[in-house]
């Protein structure tokens, strides 16, 4: 994620937080809780692609699924703000320990 991505998406958090009339730790729950949502409208996405809800038939597109997992990394990026103000720091370390045990090669 580029700096520009992380000052979008403290403009976003500024900008929720500027609307909220929530005490701030509720809206941080809050925003933990978006996540679960925005995942289950990646479910219905995928179900609609697939057109496994015979009442509804195919409702969606790959292009939905994109748009819906897009969501999912926003507000997770969201809610890391939220939380850190250096959630950029966070990520990128957090990233790089995943990379280094998981990309490693045996022989």
């Amino acid at each position: 994620m580029d700096a520009e991505t992380w000052d979008t998406v403290g403009r976003l958090v500024a900008w929720l937080d500027a609307e909220s009339t929530l005490a701030p730790d509720v809206e941080l729950l809050l925003r933990f809780m978006k996540l679960s949502e925005e995942t289950g409208e990646v479910t219905e996405a995928v179900i609609g692609v697939l057109g496994q809800n015979p009442r509804k038939g195919f409702t969606h597109t790959w292009d939905d699924v994109d748009s819906e997992l897009c969501d999912v990394i926003l507000t997770a990026m969201v809610a890391l703000r939220t939380r850190n103000p250096d959630a950029a720091n966070v990520f990128k370390a957090h990233m790089a320990a995943v990379a280094s045990r998981s990309l490693t090669t045996t022989n």
